[in-house]
């Protein structure tokens, strides 16, 4: 048993130290979901113009943010540019990791009833937004669970780093720790 941890360890050390190598590369699509906002959903009240009537970041979450824009200064990444999602701890988790940001409401979440009939065209458009960009540097999209995992077909947690190919292929994932 010991020895079968031991052995995934490095494995895992080492994929990262790969994907921070293919990040540098550049070409990527980087999908982060927003940093650890306590909760699930929005209050029934939600405004997408008032921050203090959504689920928002906490003092983790922000120290999860703070790291995520560590990894990428630390390690030299170069990020053409950084989208981010309407939504108020999307906003703050790409101000806090990488100070400058553009909105797209393709990004939004559609988690909710009200916003539930939003998934196909949003869906539609980040795919058209992604094939009809012309670029060799690496995109941030800082989004919803409900986003990467309709466009990924992959589950993340909060603050996780989803990396893909223009194909909406997953290259592989970082999890950064709170």
């Amino acid at each position: 048993f010991f020895l079968f941890i031991s052995l995934n360890i490095p494995l895992k050390v080492s994929s990262n130290d790969y994907l921070i190598k293919s990040l540098k590369e550049s070409n990527k699509f980087i999908f982060i979901r927003h940093s650890i906002a306590p909760g699930s959903g929005d209050p029934i009240n939600f405004d997408i113009s008032k921050c203090n009537t959504q689920r928002n970041l906490n003092d983790s979450g922000r120290k999860q943010a703070d790291k995520i824009g560590s990894l990428f200064r630390v390690n030299n990444i170069p990020v053409h540019k950084v989208y981010s999602s309407e939504w108020c701890r999307c906003k703050e988790t790409s101000l806090i990791a990488f100070n400058e940001f553009e909105t797209k409401n393709f990004l939004n979440s559609f988690f909710s009833n009200k916003f539930s009939l939003n998934r196909v065209p949003q869906m539609k458009n980040l795919k058209k937004f992604v094939n009809n960009l012309n670029h060799d540097k690496n995109i941030i999209f800082v989004t919803h669970y409900v986003v990467i995992s309709e466009s990924l077909n992959y589950a993340p947690s909060s603050g996780e780093i989803v990396v893909s190919n223009k194909d909406f292929k997953v290259i592989d994932t970082i999890e950064i720790e709170y």
